[in-house]
C-alpha cells in the first residue's frame, strides 16, 4: 500500500502452495481427492485475506497449467546446462499399495528416543529429523502393512557445480549491504560445510510431472516446485510476467 501511494509500479501476489505429501495425506484422511481438498482450502484462504482487506493484485495457487509450464521449462534449462545428476536412493515401498512411501506415509518407532508414532521425516517427541528407512518397525500409514527398503532412481540439483559462481555472487550482494547479519551467517555456514546435491524428484502422483523419460512416473519435490509459484501466479495475472522477474537492472 505504501508503494502504491508513492506511485511506484507495484505488484503484490500470493497464493496457496498445494502440492506435496501433506496434501495427499490430509486428502486421504478427509476422503477427498487432493484437488478437491486444495479447492476447498484455497477458497477459505482467499476469503480470510479478503476479510482482512489484504489487497493482493492476484491471489493464486501452484496447481495451474502456468506452474507446470514454467517449472518444466526451468527444469529443462537446468538439464541442458548440466546442472542435474541422477542417483539411487533407498526408500520404503509398500507392496500391498504398490507405491513408494513418502515421509508422511510411513510411521514407526523413533531410532533416537523409541517413540512409537514417529513419522518418516521427524519425531514429534524428541524433535529429531529422521530418514524414513531409519525407522524401527515401520508401517504403511495407508494399509498398516510392513514396507520394504527398495532402491529407486532420482534426479538431483548439482549444487556443488554452482558453488563457485554462487560464492562470487554472494560476495557482490553482501557488499551492497542488503543482507541481514543472520542471513549472511546461515549462508556462510552452508558454504563452509560445502554444498551437497539436493534431490528434486519424488515418487508421488500429486505434483508437477517430471518431463524426462525414465522419470515420468515421478513429480517434482515441492521444495523445488513451490518457489516457482511466485512466477506462475504472476504469469496468471499478466502476460508481461517476465518483465517483473527477469529485469536485473531493476
Amino acid at each position: 500500500r505504501y508503494s502504491r501511494l508513492r506511485g511506484w509500479n507495484t505488484l503484490f501476489v500470493c497464493g496457496t502452495d498445494e502440492y506435496g505429501t501433506a496434501t495427499e495425506t490430509r486428502a486421504l484422511e478427509e476422503g477427498l481427492s487432493p484437488r478437491q481438498l486444495c479447492d476447498r482450502y484455497h477458497a477459505l484462504h482467499a476469503d480470510i485475506y479478503t476479510w482482512f482487506r489484504i489487497s493482493f493484485d492476484h491471489f493464486g495457487r501452484t496447481t495451474t497449467p502456468q506452474q507446470t509450464r514454467i517449472a518444466q521449462d526451468i527444469f529443462q534449462r537446468l538439464l541442458a546446462r548440466g546442472f542435474l545428476l541422477q542417483d539411487t536412493l533407498e526408500q520404503l515401498r509398500c507392496e500391498s499399495c504398490a507405491r513408494y512411501l513418502a515421509d508422511r506415509f510411513v510411521e514407526g518407532t523413533c531410532p533416537f528416543c523409541a517413540y512409537g508414532e514417529a513419522r518418516g521425516d521427524q519425531c514429534d517427541k524428541c524433535g529429531k529429523l529422521i530418514n524414513a528407512v531409519e525407522l524401527k518397525n515401520p508401517q504403511c500409514k495407508l494399509c498398516r502393512g510392513t514396507p520394504v527398503v527398495t532402491p529407486t532412481q532420482h534426479l538431483f540439483l548439482d549444487l556443488p557445480k554452482l558453488e563457485g559462481r554462487l560464492e562470487a555472487w554472494l560476495e557482490r550482494t553482501w557488499a551492497a549491504g542488503d543482507w541481514t547479519a543472520n542471513a549472511r551467517h546461515i549462508t556462510r555456514t552452508w558454504l563452509r560445510d560445502g554444498l551437497k546435491p539436493r534431490c528434486i524428484t519424488r515418487d508421488l502422483t500429486w505434483g508437477t510431472p517430471v518431463p524426462l523419460d525414465g522419470f515420468r512416473d515421478k513429480v517434482f519435490y515441492v521444495w523445488f516446485d513451490a518457489p516457482i509459484g511466485y512466477l506462475s501466479i504472476t504469469a496468471n495475472y499478466t502476460e508481461q510476467w517476465e518483465r517483473w522477474w527477469k529485469n536485473p537492472q531493476q
